[in-house]
Order: structure tokens, then C-alpha cells, then sequence
């Protein structure tokens, strides 16, 4: 890639919702994407586990069967639907090479996503992350992804969030958008905290979900193989086959942590008083719940 194109991206709201400036030209091809039945459209707000759904998506629809997903990145496997930077491959580009079941991954809130996905009532999982873990990891991701907004300071971040004016938008109606909808589609509403507290419980979901049976030994291979130290370390998860000049694992890795509670050496007690009472008004009247920490012993890697 010619570095001279590599620039952090400008925010324009496209119908509502802040995208890169990168993204625009290419929405209307986006809203118009025929889904096939059988693809499985995994949906997060960013750095809410997305990577991690995922490759367990696809071990799963490969009935365990690791090997098949250790032969490419996971951004070929399971293509990003709106992607569209420069002198790269558009997700629709890459979705158009893989036969279905496609397992595609997105950060469209609800009201953007292609139709198709609901009129042939395709399988979406959503999963959703604590929002005081996801600032944080969000605001690193920024850091390190030259193709992404600056994100300043982390107060700056900080209050870009809580405004909305990050890519993607509010995080509060990112959440809600979906949970709202789950009885209305196939949605399988996933949380972050419960995939750490008990993964093999969680990825049976998802397998039930998808219509697949996989015994003992296959749930325990995906839970090895997807566990965070695992795909910190494989090169077809872990983004290591970008370039530094993209993605700057330098500045911070792309899987960082991958805990529960990490917000707490963020957070100064001024902040998380604020970011309550800021939660609090705007998640009224939900049924929505998150837990902002386990018990120790709970966060599995």
C-alpha cells in the first residue's frame, strides 16, 4: 500500500449515523447487498468482541473442523460488509469471492443494515460489551488504526463518546437498536461478560443458534482455539498481516486485553461519576443490562 494515501478519516453522518468520510461512496452498494439465506450476519458496535464472534462463528459452521480457519485472515473469511478504504479490497469485493454460508461482520446499527438480511430472515448474531470496557478498548483501537478518526486525549475520547461523535455513533442507541429488535428477527443477543465467564457455554449457544450439533470435543477445540491468548498469537486473527503503516500494533496491539473491568485504569473517580449519570439517562426506560465486572477468576483467556 502507498503510504501517501494513508490518512486518519473525517466523520460525515450518512443518514444519522457518523461514518468514515472513506466509507460514503460506497453505502448505497452496501444497502443494496443481496444476502443468501444460510449467511450469518455477526453485528457489533466496534471493539465489543467482534473479531472473536467471528472466528467462532466460522469454527462453528465448519463443525469444529479449526483447520478450515487457520488458512486464511479472518477479514477474508468473514469480510466486513461496509469496509471501503483505499487501494484495498471493498468488504463487498471480498464477499463476493467466499461461497455462502458467509459469515459477514458489521458495525451498522440496526436501522442501516441491507434489507435483504431481514426479507430472507437471515441469522444475525449480535453481541454487545459492557459500555465502559468498550470506551476504553475503542479508544486504543483509534490510536493504533491510522485509518481512523484521531482520537485525541483520552478525555477527549472520552467525551466524543458520550456524544456520539465517534465512528458508528452512540454506543447507548447502537445497543438498544438491536436488543429491540431481537423478537421481531432471528437475533441471537450475545454479551461480552458472559463469552468471558463461561465460553464453552456461550459458543454452544451460538452453535444451537446456527442449527449445528458439535460434541464435546468439538466445543472444547473452538474454545481453545478462540480463546483470547490463542488469537492473540495467531496470525489469522490478531491482524498481524496489516501493515504497520494501517494498523500500528506498536502503539497498541490489536487484542489488548481482553478482559472484563479493565475501565477501572482508565476511568478517574470525576469521569466514572459523570459517565453513570450520562448512562443512566440515556439507557431509562431499557430492559438492557450489563455487568461492568466479574468475579475474580471469571475472566477466562
Amino acid at each position: 500500500m502507498d503510504p501517501s494515501v494513508i490518512r486518519k478519516s473525517q466523520l460525515i453522518p450518512f443518514r444519522g449515523v457518523p461514518l468514515p468520510h472513506y466509507f460514503l461512496e460506497n453505502m448505497e452498494k452496501v444497502g443494496e447487498f443481496e444476502a443468501d439465506k444460510t449467511d450469518v450476519l455477526i453485528a457489533t458496535y466496534p471493539k465489543a468482541g467482534t473479531t472473536w464472534m467471528q472466528e467462532i462463528v466460522d469454527c462453528v459452521l465448519h463443525g469444529g473442523d479449526v483447520r478450515q480457519c487457520e488458512q486464511s485472515p479472518i477479514h477474508y473469511r468473514s469480510p466486513f460488509l461496509e469496509a471501503f478504504f483505499p487501494e484495498m479490497p471493498s468488504g463487498l469485493e471480498l464477499l463476493a469471492e467466499i461461497p455462502s454460508p458467509k459469515p459477514i461482520k458489521t458495525h451498522l446499527p440496526f436501522q442501516l443494515i441491507p434489507t435483504s438480511f431481514l426479507q430472507k430472515q437471515c441469522k444475525i448474531i449480535y453481541c454487545a460489551r459492557n459500555a465502559k470496557d468498550n470506551v476504553v478498548s475503542f479508544f486504543h483501537f483509534d490510536r493504533m488504526n491510522m485509518l481512523q478518526p484521531d482520537p485525541g486525549t483520552w478525555e477527549e475520547f472520552l467525551q466524543k463518546f458520550l456524544t456520539g461523535n465517534v465512528t458508528y455513533g452512540l454506543w447507548h442507541d447502537h445497543v438498544k437498536g438491536w436488543w429491540e429488535q431481537r423478537g421481531n428477527f432471528p437475533i441471537l443477543y450475545m454479551f461480552y461478560e458472559d463469552m468471558k465467564e463461561d465460553p464453552r457455554r456461550e459458543i454452544k449457544r451460538v452453535a444451537e443458534f446456527l442449527g449445528k450439533e458439535l460434541g464435546s470435543k468439538e466445543l472444547d477445540t473452538i474454545v481453545a482455539h478462540t480463546s483470547f491468548n490463542a488469537m492473540k498469537l495467531n496470525p489469522m486473527t490478531n491482524y498481524s498481516t496489516i501493515p504497520l503503516d494501517v494498523l500500528d500494533q506498536r502503539t497498541s496491539p490489536f487484542m489488548r486485553k481482553g478482559i472484563v473491568g479493565n475501565w477501572k485504569t482508565h476511568f478517574t473517580v470525576a469521569q466514572n461519576q459523570m459517565f453513570e449519570e450520562d448512562y443512566c439517562r440515556r439507557m431509562v426506560g431499557s430492559t438492557l443490562h450489563f455487568r461492568t465486572e466479574l468475579k475474580p477468576g471469571d475472566n477466562c483467556l
